[in-house]
Formats: structure tokens, sequence, C-alpha cells
């Protein structure tokens, strides 16, 4: 099965044409997945939705279980992955209910160690510099610019870990580095999606800017949510219409990122490991 994940939050499962749901309680080696994932198809595609911060909003950005949450699309025969996420700006022409398509990252996480499937064992190291799916990232951005005018194809997602929003002193430091967006959750996902050989592009929802604007509040909960409210159906409208248009077939750069990744000769890996890696080393073993 080549199917679709939607990584995102309340709101996102009313997709229009969104037919034949089913619950999927999914175990991995690395604990439980955010929450139940949903499955269903759209446009005769399979695809299964993870609400990344669970049901109601109850995980923080450090107490995400990234692994376990791309492990568990994997498994389910998940190439492609569209991560609709909620940024702030670090930039003037960057507005709130702005859509932006970020093709970079910049890590400011603390908890790197738990940012890959490797280890125990086994060595990987896969190229990371262009860590967005180009492809997908110009279908999310043909589709954005069909429903909506404000749309930035390309940026730097500068990934901080929260909970707390930034400092005037740490934004206004990370606009002068030229960061264009700030976020808590996505590098991860990114970093893991590319080991599991998923193409992963985000759509990114801003909506707010950030506290380097002096002449605007700064950020708060509230704030957030109102803009994520008002960005819901914009982003159902573009994956209603993106993933008709994905490919059948896995046969982008991303879908063979493990090739030369592999640093550890197959005759020392040890079984428990792969065994635990099964749903993204299946074609080596």
């Amino acid at each position: 099965m080549n199917a679709i994940g939607i990584i995102g939050g309340s709101g996102l499962y009313d997709i229009e044409g969104f037919e034949n749901r089913q619950d999927y309680e999914v175990q991995t080696p690395f604990g439980a997945p955010s929450d139940t994932i949903i499955g269903g198809t759209v446009a005769g595609r399979q695809v299964f939705f993870l609400p990344r911060h669970g049901k109601g909003h109850r995980i923080l950005p450090t107490e995400l279980n990234h692994r376990a949450n791309i492990w568990a699309l994997r498994s389910l025969g998940v190439r492609w992955i569209i991560a609709v996420t909620a940024v702030g700006s670090l930039k003037e022409e960057y507005h709130p209910r702005d859509v932006v398509l970020p093709d970079q990252f910049f890590d400011r996480t603390s908890r790197r160690e738990h940012h890959t499937f490797f280890g125990r064992g086994i060595v990987g190291h896969v190229s990371f510099a262009d860590p967005i799916s180009a492809d997908l990232r110009e279908l999310l951005h043909e589709e954005a610019l069909n429903a909506y005018a404000r749309v930035h194809n390309g940026g730097t997602y500068v990934n901080m870990d929260g909970p707390a929003f930034s400092t005037r002193a740490e934004s206004n430091a990370n606009r002068q580095l030229g960061f264009d967006v700030i976020g808590m959750t996505n590098l991860p996902e990114a970093k893991l999606a590319r080991e599991a050989e998923i193409a992963l592009a985000t759509l990114a929802m801003i909506t707010d800017y950030d506290c380097w604007k002096v002449e605007d509040e700064p950020v708060t909960a509230e704030a957030v949510i109102a803009h994520l409210h008002a960005n819901v159906a914009m982003a159902k409208t573009i994956l209603g219409k993106v993933i008709p248009r994905i490919p059948l077939e896995p046969t982008w750069p991303e879908h063979r990122a493990l090739d030369g990744a592999l640093m550890t000769d197959r005759s020392l890996w040890p079984d428990s490991t792969v065994e635990d890696l099964r749903p993204i080393l299946g074609r080596f073993l």
C-alpha cells in the first residue's frame, strides 16, 4: 500500500470526500503514537490522519513521541506526509493567516537523540541538505495559490523546544539570522520521515508575529487558536486538491533515502533492532 499521511490537529478530519473511516491503534517499538490514527479514502487514495498533539491538544511539543508517530504511519504503508502546522512569522511581509511552504530548517531543539531511528547496533546517516520533498511542496504550492492569495513558497523554519514562546531577544536573534518562521514540532518529523523513506512537505499556517513586532501584542495561545480556526477551511481545501495529484508509486528521491546511508555491515545488524525497524528497513532484508 502506498498511502498518504496527514499530520495535523483537530478540524482536519473532514476533508471533502473522506470516506470509509476506520480507527487504527498502532503499537510501536518506541511507545505509543500521539493518538489513534484515522484511516480512510480520498479520491480513491488511502489516507491516514494523525493528530500531532492528540485529540484535545494534550501533548506538549517536547512530549511528542515523533519516532512512534512516524513509525506508525510507515507501518501502515505511508510513503508521503503532509505536515500541517502553526508557525510564528519572523518577517514583516509574512502575515498571520498566510501560508508558508518551508524548504529549509534550523534546529534549536534539545532532544535530538530522539529524532532518529538509528542506533542500537545500526548506524545510518541520511542526506538532509534539502529536508523537504520538492515535488510534494510544488503540488502544495500550486493548490495553495488556487485556494489563497498569500502563499510563500520556500523559507527557513527554525524549530525551538517550547512550550513557552520566544523572548524578544530570541525572536530578534532569529530574525537577524534570516529565518522566516518559527515553530516547535516539524523538524523532528522531517528528519524521521527522511529516515523512513517518506516524502514530506509542510503546510505551515502563520498565526502570529512571534514577539519581535513591538507595535503588536506578543503572541498568546488565545491568538494562535483564533487564527488556527480561521485556517482550517483553507487547509482542508488545499489537502483535498493535492491528495488526488500525488503519484500512485513512490519513485521520488526521498523514497530511496537510505541508499548509501547505512554504514553498518548487514551481517552485524542485531536481530532485535532489525525487527524493530522492519517497516523502514524492509527492502534491505
